[in-house]
């Protein structure tokens, strides 16, 4: 990770110069020179803004890339900074990545300054790929793709000790932050998606208040886990067949989680009662490919105990960032479809359970 002290980032598409990027460019093994640079929007990120620019200059330079800056809503910044999440994905494309497996964007700069949380990401362009809204759904095939990449995230350093000992993943747990908080934040939700929940709805997410103990403190191996591993954060096609990105809240955690999280908020309900049962063994083939131990019976548990990770996430994040209304629909898609999953697999009487031992 390149750490800037005193030193400007470009924190702003606008900032970013072409005499900057052809620096960047050529460091990264990119020949060329770039004589001029037009940015335009991309995306609809909750925690960061990004820009796609179109190159034009001399040598072999790519068509386009994509850069990634500081949200410039304040609550979603002030957040950011809180947990470390900008320094988290800088460390994850320039270290972190190249221990896991997984197929993500390649990075040509990765810049940050932990005095003032600015960052720059200049990153490859996934473009002509296919980005699936987040309150749509995808394919039993392409949910089989995405647990693929998840398992080939998780395979390579299951069980490592070593992780533990990295600050930017040890220094935010966001188990324990739930654990602490969901109940405060929960009442910030209900007042705002009060009318839009049914009262099973409700009451589910107050029954999952109650075992937050059970739900944080589960015995199981951890790995590197991406955590908001859902559909907005990838892209099918294009230059791979699944590109995964949106590192901000990369962490050192249980694997299911991210398994639970992606069945529970990017398949429909029935999609997800339907087929999760190949999915998940899908996923368990692979992820013993690389000698992990976990039989079917460990895993189909630890899957129903992590449903709420949809739920969890929805009632945490979606009353600290920036409100919007596609920010408004999306967490609430979420969160229902979370609900449902711990309805199907009993989830709050397993943790109930777990919470009375």
């Amino acid at each position: 990770m390149r750490i800037m002290y005193g030193m400007r980032i470009p924190s702003k598409p606008d900032l970013v110069t072409p005499a900057w990027l052809t620096s960047r460019l050529n460091a990264s093994g990119v020949s060329g020179t770039v004589k001029e640079i037009h940015a335009s929007p991309v995306g609809a990120g909750q925690m960061g803004e990004n820009a796609r620019f179109e190159l034009i200059g001399d040598g072999p330079l790519p068509t386009t890339l994509v850069g990634k800056f500081p949200s410039t809503n304040d609550l979603s910044r002030q957040l950011a900074a809180m947990l470390n999440n900008y320094a988290r994905e800088v460390f994850f494309y320039s270290q972190l990545g190249r221990t896991v497996d997984i197929c993500f964007p390649r990075c040509f700069a990765a810049e940050f300054d932990p005095e003032s949380h600015d960052f720059v990401l200049i990153l490859e362009d996934l473009t002509p790929g296919v980005q699936i809204d987040q309150m749509s759904e995808c394919s039993t095939d392409q949910a089989a793709l995405a647990l693929e990449q998840l398992a080939k995230l998780h395979g390579p350093r299951w069980g490592d000790p070593s992780l533990a000992g990295i600050p930017l993943l040890a220094e935010i747990r966001m188990e324990g932050q739930a654990e602490s908080s969901y109940g405060m934040f929960l009442e910030a939700f209900r007042q705002r998606y009060e009318s839009r929940l049914t009262p099973d709805e409700l009451a589910i997410s107050e029954t999952f208040a109650d075992v937050q103990e059970a739900y944080a403190n589960v015995d199981a191996p951890r790995t590197v886990i991406h955590i908001d591993y859902r559909l907005d954060n990838m892209m099918f096609g294009g230059p791979h067949p699944l590109a995964v990105f949106d590192w901000q809240s990369v962490n050192h955690g249980h694997a299911l989680q991210d398994v639970s999280y992606f069945l529970g908020t990017s398949v429909s309900s029935e999609r997800r009662a339907r087929e999760e049962r190949a999915l998940l063994k899908h996923y368990l083939d692979l992820l013993t490919s690389y000698g992990v131990r976990l039989d079917w019976n460990d895993c189909w548990q630890l899957y129903r105990h992590f449903a709420p990770a949809g739920l969890n996430m929805s009632v945490l994040v979606s009353t600290l960032v920036g409100e919007t209304d596609r920010g408004n629909d999306m967490f609430l898609t979420m969160a229902k479809r979370s609900i449902v999953m711990c309805e199907e697999l009993d989830t709050m009487s397993l943790l109930a359970t777990r919470a009375n031992k």
